[in-house]
């Protein structure tokens, strides 16, 4: 495995040829660049999207760039119920991603059992390339580890297909 960058991430999603695929795994994640949103939406219970607008264009500009050239970007969320505060914050920002092209569903943690998955998230891209995204404790990024091995990517395209499934659709699911 070779280790990667967010901006070689950025540029492997923007040079697939047809679907890149994210599953994420976590109930939390680092809210260090968030922080001021995120202490906003814990006192007033939903988020600003408008005034959030500028600060996520390159990365809705990205998936709207990928999505518009008919290539497809699907992400799964598997997550506990009821959701953390942190879940409920992310599913509430989701809107963003979804207007840009990004289709995204939610899957609660309790119909997974049976799906067997990789120990970290992921994107997967063409079937080829996968890049495992390595959390510390705290949720901070601690490494992207890119490979090609066939076994690996055959493991998460099984598991993100699983978790596809059975997940709710975006503009369907409510956090409990």
């Amino acid at each position: 495995m070779r280790l990667v960058t967010a901006v070689e991430r950025d540029l492997l999603l923007a040079v697939c040829k047809s679907e890149a695929v994210h599953l994420e795994l976590r109930d939390f994640y680092s809210v260090a660049g968030d922080a001021e949103r995120f202490d906003k939406f814990k006192k007033l219970g939903y988020r600003d999207l408008k005034a959030e607008a500028a600060d996520v264009r390159p990365w809705t500009d990205l998936i709207r760039s990928v999505t518009q050239d008919s290539r497809t970007v699907r992400r799964a969320r598997v997550v506990s119920e009821p959701v953390t505060e942190y879940i409920r914050y992310e599913w509430a920002g989701t809107a963003h991603i979804v207007a840009a092209g990004e289709d995204v569903r939610w899957l609660p943690r309790r119909l997974a059992s049976n799906i067997a998955l990789p120990g970290n998230d992921f994107w997967l891209f063409d079937d080829e390339t996968l890049l495992f995204t390595v959390f510390n404790g705290v949720g901070d990024v601690a490494e992207r580890q890119l490979t090609t091995d066939p076994a690996a990517v055959q493991l998460c395209r099984t598991a993100f297909e699983a978790v596809w499934a059975l997940a709710t659709p975006h503009s369907e699911y409510k956090p409990l």
